[in-house]
C-alpha cells in the first residue's frame, strides 16, 4: 500500500510546482519603501494591480525574466479602490506577461490553493485550502465584492497584492490583509475585473451621490411604527443643486429607504447610494412626523 500513497503524493507534488512555475512570470515585486517589498499581478502587457493601502503613488517595479533577474521599471498608480484594497499600476515600456484569470466557479472550501508572493527577487509560495466561500459582501470602506473568498491561515508578509492561484496555476483572486480586520481576503477575479475596468477608465470607481450631509437618527416609537424600522439618517446639510436639492429634500428631513433599502444611518446610505450613479431611485423620508415618497436621479462621484 505504501507505493500508491507515495504515488500520489508524487503527483499531488509535481502539480503545486507546475501551478507556481505557470503563474510566477505574471507575479511582479512591488518596492514600498523602507527596504520592504511587495507583490503584484501583471493584468496586461503595461498594467499591474495590486494592493491599495502598500503602494505609493510612483514606485519601481520588478518584472521578472527567464534567467530569474528582475527587470526594474517606474510605475504611476492610475487609479485606486480603498473599497477593494485595488491599485492599478501603468508600467513604462510595457512587455509584462499577463496573469491567466479564472472565475472561482466549481471550487469549494477544501481545495488547495497557492499564494503567490514577489517581496524579493524570487517568487515564493504558500499552501493554503479555501477556507471561506461566501456570496456578495459589502466591506467597511464602500467596496463591494460579488463573493467573498478567504483562505485557512494569514498571509506572509508581502504576500499582499499577489495571486492566490489554484491548481491550474491560474488566478482567482489577488490576496489583500487590510480590507476587513482579521481576514485574509482574496478579492475574485470577478471583482478585479470590473474594479481595474473602472480604475483605468475613471481613475477611481463612481458611486452615487446624493448630495446630503447626515447623522445617526433614533425614532421615537411612532416613528418607528411608521418608518417600520427604528433609525434612520437625519438630514443635517444638503449641498446646493445637487441631486437631494433638486428632488426636494430638505435639512431635518430623516432618511429611512433608498430603492428598497433600508437606510438606518449615513454608513448604511453610503452603502445604499453605491451601486447607483446616475440611476433615478425612489426615497422614503420621514418629515413632520409623515411618510414621504421622493423621486431622485443620483450623481455620480469618484
Amino acid at each position: 500500500m505504501a507505493q500508491p500513497a507515495h504515488n500520489v503524493f508524487q503527483a499531488l507534488d509535481h502539480a503545486l510546482a507546475a501551478a507556481v512555475a505557470a503563474a510566477a512570470p505574471a507575479v511582479i515585486h512591488i518596492a514600498r519603501g523602507h527596504g520592504s517589498g511587495g507583490t503584484g499581478i501583471a493584468y496586461s502587457e503595461d498594467l499591474v494591480m495590486t494592493s491599495s493601502f502598500h503602494t505609493p503613488d510612483r514606485t519601481k517595479i520588478g518584472i521578472p525574466q527567464a534567467d530569474g533577474s528582475l527587470d526594474h521599471r517606474e510605475a504611476d498608480v492610475i487609479g485606486r479602490d480603498p473599497g477593494t484594497d485595488v491599485a492599478v499600476l501603468r508600467v513604462s515600456g510595457g512587455g509584462l506577461t499577463p496573469a491567466k484569470l479564472r472565475d472561482i466557479d466549481g471550487l469549494a472550501v477544501g481545495n488547495l490553493a497557492l499564494a503567490i508572493g514577489r517581496p524579493g527577487r524570487s517568487a515564493r509560495a504558500s499552501l493554503r485550502a479555501i477556507g471561506v466561500l461566501g456570496p456578495e459582501v459589502r466591506t467597511p470602506w464602500g467596496g463591494r465584492l460579488e463573493r467573498y473568498v478567504e483562505s485557512d491561515r494569514q498571509i506572509p508578509r508581502g504576500f499582499a497584492g499577489g495571486p492566490l492561484v489554484a491548481s491550474d496555476g491560474a488566478v482567482i483572486g489577488m490576496n489583500t490583509r487590510t480590507l476587513i480586520k482579521g481576514s485574509d481576503l482574496a478579492i475574485p477575479t470577478i471583482t478585479l475585473r470590473r474594479v481595474v475596468d473602472e480604475l483605468v477608465k475613471h481613475g477611481g470607481i463612481r458611486r452615487g451621490y446624493l448630495g446630503v450631509g447626515a447623522y445617526p437618527a433614533a425614532l421615537s416609537p411612532q416613528l418607528a411604527q411608521l418608518a417600520g424600522r427604528d433609525a434612520g439618517a437625519l438630514v443635517a446639510s444638503i449641498d446646493e443643486g445637487g441631486p437631494a436639492s433638486t428632488a426636494g429634500i430638505l435639512v431635518g428631513d430623516i432618511l429611512v429607504e433608498l430603492d428598497g433599502d433600508a437606510v438606518t444611518d449615513p454608513d448604511s446610505l453610503r452603502t445604499a447610494l453605491g451601486d447607483r450613479p446616475g440611476q433615478a431611485v425612489k426615497i422614503v423620508l420621514l418629515r413632520g412626523g409623515a411618510k414621504l415618497e421622493l423621486q431622485a436621479t443620483l450623481g455620480s462621484r469618484p
